[in-house]
């Protein structure tokens, strides 16, 4: 699953990140260089974290779901997906709230919050053929390229970019959930 897959996959659930530093950069005067650097590494460890904890859960149980899995993760990715969307189409602000807080407990929260979904990936993740080290690595350093692009940008376009931006996650993870399954039963 390396390649365009995986790259779409590390895109996708980062694109919640990308939001939460748009908001956060938008909620500061004058967000620089070292502030974007500083949320691009807490959300990039915190997603490849996630992903590789899910890896290891999922990786323990696989044994049981083999029959399921395509479905398990398709699930997963479906939820995940949309519930991206339906925030992005409801137009909650829960990340952009959280965002406006500073300080490295308020950053950590967010962080962690907007991984939750790369822990359910990694779940689906371990009952698919990867790598996982290549695959949290490519998760981790693309949101700490969103992260850090986001609050760079959150001054000027945070408000009309968040919401889409997240929105094009969802339907990226619904797609990618989608591609799973098909390739397990039809194919």
């Amino acid at each position: 699953m390396f390649g365009m897959t995986s790259l779409a996959l590390a895109v996708s659930l980062s694109m919640d990140s990308f939001a939460a530093a748009l908001g956060r950069g938008a909620a500061q005067k004058r967000p620089g260089v070292t502030e974007a650097i500083r949320v691009g590494v807490t959300f990039g460890a915190c997603q490849l974290g996630m992903a590789a904890i899910g890896w290891g859960v999922g990786a323990t149980f696989a044994d049981m779901v083999q029959a399921v899995d395509h479905w398990i993760a398709f699930g997963l990715l479906l939820l995940i997906g949309g519930s991206m969307v339906r925030n992005a189409v409801k137009g909650e602000d829960d990340d952009e709230a959280a965002a406006t807080r500073s300080g490295w407990l308020a950053l950590l929260t967010m962080a962690v919050a907007t991984s939750i979904d790369a822990s359910a990936v990694g779940v689906g993740l371990a009952m698919a053929d990867v790598d996982i080290a290549v695959t949290a690595t490519l998760i981790g350093g693309v949101t700490f390229l969103m992260g850090f692009g986001g609050v760079l940008l959150g001054r000027a376009a945070g408000p009309l970019l968040g919401r889409r931006s997240e929105l094009a996650g969802g339907l990226g993870l619904i797609a990618i959930g989608a591609k799973i399954l098909v390739e397990h039963t039809l194919l």
